[in-house]
């Protein structure tokens, strides 16, 4: 009898539990022993409103010019998440039955009922995490997605996301964003950062000089996207010492419109510099339309990484290096979707050797800067960390794509602090397309290394008011002055 009605109340409370909106616990993601938790609570609440600085992001310049509003809810939290889409597609799903098909088919409520008729699959995972901060802090969604609540979650969304309240800007400032650098192609002509510089967002809102397209010969686009540079720049592109000169006028360009960093997308760190003439010859072939194969246009890229880091050195803009990801890892998924779909798979990397080349001649040079970010977390503690802790030239930056997690944020600190401190690092980059997922970012950042401060302070490795001046720097101080302009 005790039993039975013992089963009936547990049964009563989830019933009742489920009945009640949903809501998220202030402790989310926070340390689980008490004395512990106590304190990570403290030092979270200390830097929580800070303004967030987002100085690596993947939202579109024209976006934000253009004050534009997010579309359905299908087109704002499943289409362009690859993160989502990727996890569907694992379980079965194929990718056109979430809006990636070519011609952009698909009833935007049924990718949405098929989303949330699968939230289970999200268990135990950030982009679960970052899901619930937005649909519940910021769009107020007061259940929790099943099949069951499908309709009414995205009547909801559909009637917040009409709402001019709910523009990207106000959103922006809402959010409590100081700073935020999108991601341009080098040859980007930078009409929509002219249009912000117009509306006095030229402060909040900055470019980041991104090369890739032009350093790696043997992409189907690279002749075209020459001439697009030849026109951004004004400079006729004939010779590699032409390349150069385009490339040194879009720089400045970028400043100008109050750049801080380059961004460079590489498979791997390889920084090794080419012979003069040998540079001048492989660009001259890939210049006359010759077939220049995969090894040589890696070793072209991996020789364009020092002479930027030559031009970084000069103007003063941050190198940022970006590092250990096979793009596209699935050539049907490419040929039928395109880039960006989900199927870009970690490799193992080295950075010691291959850097050597590039720190040789600038690790100790007064203007330069770079930020070393990867996703093989082996080399935290044998090689970035060692490296951030002897270059003064060098940051590491926060973890990256598949370790932008509560795990992986953690596993960084604990691999990274002894050797490197947190001084040599460049505080939170969120590197995200998702606008609305930046605070939940910033949020779970903040969460991971409250807790891992108050670890130290519980093992009196670290006394209080240190934890919360630590805090406050990697949440805020670090990435202003990792990015701060040098003029």
């Amino acid at each position: 009898s005790l039993r039975r009605s013992s089963s009936a109340t547990r049964w009563e409370q989830a019933v009742t539990m489920t009945c009640q909106p949903w809501q998220l616990h202030p402790d989310r993601a926070l340390p689980a022993e008490p004395q512990v938790r106590v304190l990570a609570r403290q030092i979270y609440q200390s830097v929580a409103e800070l303004p967030l600085v987002c100085m690596h992001t993947h939202v579109e310049a024209q976006q934000l010019a253009e004050n534009s509003s997010f579309g359905n809810p299908a087109e704002l939290f499943v289409i362009p998440d690859h993160y989502l889409t990727r996890m569907l597609n694992s379980q079965g799903i194929p990718l056109a039955d979430l809006g990636r098909s070519p011609d952009g088919a698909g009833d935007p409520r049924e990718i949405w009922r098929l989303f949330c008729a699968n939230w289970h699959l999200f268990r135990g995972t950030p982009t679960r995490y970052w899901l619930e901060h937005e649909l519940v802090e910021v769009f107020g969604v007061t259940q929790r997605p099943s099949a069951a609540t499908a309709d009414a979650i995205y009547d909801h969304l559909s009637e917040r996301l009409a709402d001019s309240d709910w523009s990207i800007r106000n959103l922006f400032d809402r959010f409590n964003i100081e700073t935020l650098a999108t991601t341009d192609a080098a040859e980007s002509d930078l009409r929509y950062h002219q249009q912000l510089a117009q509306i006095e967002w030229g402060e909040k809102v900055v470019p980041t000089f991104r090369p890739d397209g032009l350093v790696y010969l043997d992409r189907p686009n690279w002749r075209a996207d020459i001439d697009k540079l030849a026109e951004a720049s004004g400079v006729d592109v004939t010779s590699y010492d032409t390349f150069l000169t385009a490339l040194r006028q879009r720089r400045e360009a970028f400043r100008a419109m109050g750049a801080r960093a380059s961004d460079h997308g590489h498979t791997y760190a390889d920084a090794t510099p080419l012979d003069p003439a040998e540079v001048r010859e492989v660009f001259d072939h890939a210049l006359a339309g010759e077939l220049v194969d995969g090894w040589m246009a890696d070793v072209f890229a991996a020789h364009m990484l020092t002479e930027f880091a030559g031009m970084a050195a000069d103007d003063g803009l941050v190198m940022q290096l970006h590092v250990g990801v096979r793009r596209n890892h699935s050539t049907e998924i490419l040929d039928r979707y395109g880039p960006d779909a989900g199927f870009d798979i970690p490799v193992s990397i080295e950075f010691t050797d291959p850097l050597r080349p590039l720190l040789e001649r600038y690790g100790h040079a007064a203007g330069f800067r770079m930020i070393l970010f990867t996703v093989d977390e082996t080399v935290y503690s044998r090689e970035l960390a060692p490296l951030a802790g002897a270059y003064p030239t060098v940051k590491l930056g926060a973890p990256w794509w598949f370790l932008d997690s509560p795990g992986g944020m953690m596993r960084y600190r604990d691999r990274v602090t002894e050797t490197a401190g947190f001084y040599n690092t460049t505080g939170f980059v969120d590197d995200t397309r998702a606008f609305c997922s930046i605070p939940a970012r910033h949020d779970l950042a903040r969460r991971i290394d409250a807790g891992y401060l108050a670890k130290l302070v519980a093992e009196h490795r670290l006394d209080l008011d240190e934890a919360l001046e630590v805090a406050a720097d990697l949440a805020y101080h670090l990435p202003r002055a990792a990015y701060a302009r040098l003029d």
